[in-house]
């Protein structure tokens, strides 16, 4: 059995990676700011490390904006690998997204860049789960692309993956020894636009999706295996046809 701290461990994803270490019979535990750590401040970091065999961190940014979503990465990344050299732990897990490593100017991306940078360079074992974007995404994107009734995205390839199957290779990554980077994805490559399409008309959402390759995504240009993984990804099984009628949209 190990200890495994998992930082964010009330998001998302984060409240799914602590049930499945929990029920492999691991020791783990769920912080956060609600729970007395915050990785920004460095409060009750210290204390929850103490004897973790593995710290997983899959917190996230409350503001996307460019400036905010940097500070936010490199100084909780900074706050969490200087507590970790102090208290011995061995193997540092963080998510981060398919295309860090490519060519792209996602503001996002940057600030994902720079934490990458800092764990690579923490003499710390590491694992770095590139994961792609996920199905509970189909809303945020949708909203963030949408104009009046029109939702406009390029065709840039996407291969979407279940939040739950991202949990398992989180979960299974902490639990073993650290990896490097490897990268996750869902079964079926999709443009962008076309993603999003299909879970708009299987939600009888009424607004129209139109492909334009000059529109943005999260503000910048992308190409067209931006956000596909490379050979030798990780590959779960979920297809967006089988996720969509047990996800209906958040009221």
């Amino acid at each position: 059995m190990a200890k495994i701290v998992v930082i964010g461990g009330t998001g998302l994803i984060g409240s799914k990676v602590v049930s499945k270490l929990n029920a492999h019979g691991h020791e783990a535990i769920a912080a956060s700011p609600n729970t007395g750590v915050n990785t920004l401040t460095g409060e009750g970091v210290a204390e929850v490390l103490a004897g973790a065999d593995a710290v997983v961190d899959v917190s996230n940014s409350p503001s996307f904006a460019p400036d905010d979503v940097m500070e936010f990465f490199t100084t909780s990344t900074t706050t969490l690998l200087r507590a970790e050299k102090a208290a011995g732990v061995p193997h540092h897990v963080a998510l981060t997204i398919v295309g860090t490593n490519r060519p792209q100017s996602i503001p996002y991306f940057a600030a994902k860049v720079a934490q990458e940078k800092l764990i690579r360079e923490s003499g710390i074992g590491y694992s770095l789960v590139h994961a792609t974007q996920f199905f509970e995404f189909i809303g945020s994107i949708a909203d963030i692309s949408t104009e009046g009734d029109t939702v406009r995205l390029p065709g840039g390839l996407v291969q979407p993956i279940a939040a739950e199957d991202v949990a398992t290779a989180v979960a299974r990554t902490a639990a073993g020894e650290p990896q490097g980077d490897i990268e996750i994805a869902g079964p079926e490559a999709f443009g962008m636009d076309e993603f999003i399409r299909r879970g708009l008309t299987f939600r009888n959402d009424p607004r129209h999706v139109v492909r334009d390759n000059t529109a943005p995504y999260y503000g910048a240009q992308i190409e067209e295996r931006t956000l596909v993984p490379l050979d030798g990804a990780q590959i779960f099984e979920t297809t967006l046809e089988e996720w969509l009628p047990l996800n209906p949209p958040r009221s």
